[in-house]
């Protein structure tokens, strides 16, 4: 689960499991690392044994690097081609070390949290406890694709059946935003006219696009692209464009995919 939320799912999954299934929690025993870009597949092939580079997005195998049990998850948050590479975390630097040696060869250099928030934000990618959380509901986050709505029965389902047919008083929208210096701080107010219509959840600048981002939820009525609001920062307003529901960076997933 993404470690904003560690307490929140474990304590979700408690009370709602079955009391014959025991929870164990072995997030301290574990670690990840992301190896992503158009060279990560040449690397992982050049540092892992048993890695099949042939298994397309949204696999897992498994395979060792540096002698090093590893689980190879082909997805990645910044957007591009791209591994997870989960490992206990008493075998993170060996395997580290031997991703960095394997790289050379192909100009890999490591990255941080802040570049990989400012990836994600050109993908559209959201964060719980962020973008999502339990302010909203699935569909006004946007994720109505993934509700399996012939599913006999699921917690929340006749909630999310009335919404459905009622509608979602409010959306999500992806913001490309005109403030200069400045990128959204989370839960700004968004405002139409004389009227806060919705809040950012995330805001950052975006290196590829070239342009500041924001995510967040507006009134659905005003989450159609071409929509010109404003975003609040530090006591100011600046405009901020409703952008097309897809990502702003490689829409057709075609990178993450190569």
């Amino acid at each position: 689960t993404a470690a904003s939320a560690q307490w929140h799912d474990r304590e979700w999954l408690e009370s709602t499991k079955p009391e014959s299934i025991t929870l164990t929690d072995l997030t301290e025993e574990w670690s990840t690392q992301l190896v992503t870009g158009p060279n990560s597949r040449a690397i992982i092939e050049d540092a892992a044994e048993g890695f099949d580079p042939d298994l397309p997005w949204l696999t897992r195998q498994n395979a060792t690097i540096a002698g090093k049990e590893v689980t190879l998850l082909r997805v990645s948050f910044a957007g591009e081609l791209g591994w997870e590479v989960h490992s206990q975390v008493a075998d993170t630097s060996d395997v580290y070390d031997a991703v960095m040696a394997a790289g050379e060869a192909h100009s890999l250099k490591p990255f941080g949290m802040f570049a990989l928030d400012a990836l994600r934000l050109e993908k559209g990618y959201r964060i719980w406890k962020g973008d999502l959380s339990t302010d909203y509901t699935v569909l006004q986050g946007g994720l109505g694709r993934f509700i399996k709505w012939d599913k006999a029965n699921f917690r929340g389902k006749a909630a999310l059946e009335n919404e459905r047919q009622q509608g979602s008083a409010k959306r999500f929208a992806t913001f490309v935003v005109e403030a200069g210096a400045f990128d959204a701080p989370t839960m700004s107010p968004i405002w139409k006219g004389n009227q806060v219509v919705g809040e950012t959840t995330s805001g950052g600048w975006g290196h590829r696009v070239d342009k500041s981002i924001a995510l967040g939820v507006v009134n659905t009525d005003l989450a159609e692209p071409g929509e010109v609001l404003e975003i609040e920062m530090y006591g100011k307003r600046y405009p901020a464009t409703v952008q097309a529901d897809q990502p702003l960076w490689d829409p057709r997933n075609e990178r993450i995919r190569a």
